[in-house]
């Protein structure tokens, strides 16, 4: 069954190690921008049968008025066995988490980051561990358990300590899900562009190194392993059952379709992305053209590897993917970067540390 995505791709305030097509806009454009997208949905209304999970992401749809929530969905059937909605400390109401269940809406993620509040103050963030903690609790009493919470590996000032602490206020809230991200240096983000020109600004001098970020993601791997807490996705952690459905698709290679900007889309044989902006969208939409920017018809068997890879569970390979990369697996395993399993391949915590570089030899040969 198709998982869907929903792009809102509006903040308050954009944060410096943000590196997506989101952050502070109008108010008009954003009316503009709910009309194309219901008219999006709408138009793929036929094609959807009915959705197995939904995804609702941006961007801080946490802070959309519940009614709006209400018309972007109102073509989608809500019987979903997973709804998540992405949500930012601190914007959390009874009202809301009423509304969201009223929608279907099962599942939250919480943009922690981090629970040091030095931290959070360079990121541009306003939450402190207090917020974090009291809207767990929020969302517990108005019944929402299934919920996660996001780790930043990487900002500005972070310490073995200060990783440490945060690790274990995570794991003493006793969600069932986290996920765990390495900070990415690219000139997309105001941080990542600070470094790469060797600037001050949002704490760009204090960042860790690669091998002490690395350090702190491995601390993590085996912290969050003792508290039951196991790496299922090289980002992704959970206790069992309460993997995401619906991310599970994206590595499974099973059909999504993603409405708004820079969403993605995929119907098991073809890959499309809409365009990157909000405004574009719009401007695509109010000229009567598709949000479309792109599409492209992946190698199956590449992707089985490049995606599925990062599944702590593997991949099992046939007699041709042997005929194929059968030189790489060999390496691979006797380099210790990968091991084998009642036939399966998995990258071992050595491997994991250079996934990209072993996932692009899947796309070379």
């Amino acid at each position: 069954m198709a998982g869907v995505y929903i792009s809102w791709p509006f903040c308050a305030q954009k944060c410096t190690y943000c590196n997506f097509a989101s952050g502070v806009q109008s108010r008009g454009l954003e009316a503009d921008y709910l009309t194309a997208l219901t008219s999006e949905i709408s138009s793929q209304i036929p094609s959807l049968s009915t959705p197995e999970t939904l995804y609702i992401g941006g961007g801080t749809p946490s802070a959309i008025d519940p009614p709006v929530i209400e018309r972007v969905l109102a073509n989608l059937a809500h019987r979903w066995r997973e709804a998540t909605i992405e949500a930012a400390p601190g914007t959390l109401t009874p009202e809301r988490i009423r509304a969201w269940r009223s929608f279907g809406v099962n599942r939250v993620s919480l943009g922690v980051q981090s629970f040091i509040r030095a931290e959070l103050a360079r990121t541009g963030r306003k939450h402190d561990a207090t917020i974090i903690q009291n809207d767990v609790a929020l969302l517990r009493n108005e019944g929402i358990a299934n919920i996660s919470l996001d780790l930043i590996a990487g900002l500005p000032g972070q310490t073995a300590a200060s990783w440490q602490t945060s690790l274990d206020a995570l794991t003493a809230l006793e969600v069932p899900h986290a996920s765990v991200y390495m900070l990415e240096i690219d000139d997309d983000s105001r941080l990542g562009s600070e470094i790469i020109l060797g600037g001050k600004r949002y704490g760009a001098f204090d960042v860790p190194n690669d091998d002490r970020i690395a350090d702190f993601y491995e601390t993590a791997v085996a912290h969050l392993a003792r508290h039951g807490i196991a790496r299922y996705e090289i980002s992704n952690f959970a206790r069992p059952g309460a993997e995401s459905l619906h991310n599970l698709k994206y590595w499974h290679r099973e059909p999504y379709l993603g409405f708004g900007s820079d969403a993605h889309s995929f119907d098991g044989a073809t890959r499309w992305q809409n365009v990157e902006t909000a405004a574009e969208y719009v401007e695509r939409f109010q000229t009567n053209k598709t949000p479309r920017a792109d599409s492209t018809e992946p190698d199956p068997v590449e992707e089985k590897f490049f995606v599925g890879l990062r599944l702590a569970e593997g991949v099992l390979p046939d007699a041709s993917d042997w005929l194929r990369y059968g030189e790489a697996f060999d390496r691979h395993l006797s380099t210790g970067m990968m091991e084998s399993a009642n036939g399966r391949l998995c990258l071992t915590d050595r491997g994991i540390m250079v996934s990209n570089e072993i996932f692009q030899e899947f796309l070379a040969a």
